[in-house]
């Protein structure tokens, strides 16, 4: 089965990306011979499908921002992955896609220190605008606290359709290798975020950012729980 015999409509939908493409098939060709590879792929797809056969149809196809490289549909995309290969791949490995899809666009930014007042001010903006984007397509329902020029920059999800979706098909598990990827992307601008919580095991999802080598992070170390999220005390 092709890309473009994918069932689902096409109005309301998204096909993954290019790079989430090259990705899963990279994976599929590390983990099967040769001989099983188009198959392995054809149920990736098939499930892709499935998934979204019955998945809300509000967020906006091609339209919304989320929905480009590493946004929901490629996180959909990961998870079909997961659950037709989850004997030969691992935590670490889908955490590593999700990275691969998002921290490239972050890399171009290693300019960026957010140790700098200019450059927080311009993040902070660019959370700003991120939720006029929320606000239209009401998909990622997002508060960005007033920017006060001496505290860490604080916004938070209440709502996530990755976060739904997973829990909605039971894969709560594999979560958190998705949204670790903030952790690492923050790490490239020069700043940390500071995370307690998720839409996947609570009621929000909280991002606290400040630059690298602000005080504030001394009373909030970070660890890894349970599950495998990177959060702070």
């Amino acid at each position: 089965m092709k890309d473009n015999e994918l069932l689902f409509d096409r109005k309301s939908h998204v096909l993954y990306s290019k790079p989430c493409k090259k990705e899963i098939l990279a994976k599929i060709a590390l983990h099967y011979p040769e001989a099983e590879r188009e198959t392995v792929w054809e149920k990736v797809q098939r499930q892709y499908a499935v998934f979204l056969s019955d998945w809300r149809t509000d967020l906006g196809g091609k339209k919304n921002f989320h929905n480009g490289v590493g946004g929901t549909y490629d996180c959909i995309a990961i998870l079909s992955y997961y659950v037709v290969c989850k004997a030969a791949t691992s935590f670490r490995e889908i955490e590593e896609m999700e990275e691969n899809l998002i921290l490239p666009t972050f890399r171009k930014l290693k300019f960026v220190d957010c140790n700098k007042p200019f450059w927080r001010k311009l993040m902070y903006k660019a959370f700003v605008r991120a939720k006029s984007g929320c606000d239209k397509w009401h998909d990622y329902e997002m508060s960005v606290a007033p920017y006060e020029t001496d505290k860490p920059i604080y916004y938070e999800f209440t709502a996530c359709p990755a976060a739904e979706f997973a829990i909605r098909h039971g894969l709560m598990d594999i979560m958190p290798a998705l949204c670790n990827v903030d952790y690492a992307s923050m790490e490239l601008l020069h700043a940390k975020l500071v995370r307690t919580t998720t839409c996947v095991d609570g009621c929000r999802c909280d991002y606290t950012i400040c630059g690298d080598k602000n005080p504030y992070l001394k009373g909030h170390p970070e660890y890894r729980d349970e599950a495998g999220f990177r959060r702070n005390r």
